[in-house]
């Protein structure tokens, strides 16, 4: 049996998310489905959960935040025991480049402190920043981005 939260939702985004599945029409079915492939009714209902938290912080800003260019977003130390230096430069990265802006950096942040793992690396804040910004509209280019960011990492990690 597959056990995290974190393996329930890669294998939705893989499988049904892209493909605008009209299985989420049916969310009794997906389940069942889920369920057949393996993973437990407690990951299955903390990943449906999950996923409507993320539609929801779409829909009303998490923080609402006014920043400036030289604002610093400083991190709470239980995001900082999730979120590693790396993670962190990541996020921060991908801000100071304008793939991601302060409300969808915050929708990620919140997205990693919902997973059960006490810690997250680098390659699994990479598929949560893709599922959130597959999620919103108008980042199509963003999630292009990482999309390829996260493709060339596997890419790599298989030659």
């Amino acid at each position: 049996m597959k056990e995290s939260l974190f393996d329930v939702l890669m294998y939705l985004f893989e499988n049904y998310m892209e493909d605008d599945s009209p299985l989420f029409s049916d969310p009794e079915r997906l389940k069942l489905q889920l369920s057949d492939a393996g993973f437990r009714h407690s990951q299955i209902n903390k990943a449906f959960v999950w996923l409507e938290d993320l539609a929801q912080g779409q829909e009303q800003e998490l923080h609402p935040l006014s920043t400036t260019a030289s604002s610093i977003r400083v991190f709470h130390p239980e995001e900082c025991r999730k979120l590693n230096v790396e993670c962190r430069g990541f996020l921060t990265s991908m801000q100071q480049l304008g793939v991601i802006d302060t409300a969808s950096r915050e929708l990620i942040i919140d997205r990693v402190m919902a997973l059960e793992s006490e810690e997250i690396d680098l390659e699994q804040l990479k598929w949560v920043v893709l599922m959130v910004l597959f999620n919103q509209p108008g980042l199509e280019a963003a999630y292009s981005w990482v999309e390829n960011l996260v493709l060339d990492d596997i890419s790599a990690e298989l030659h």
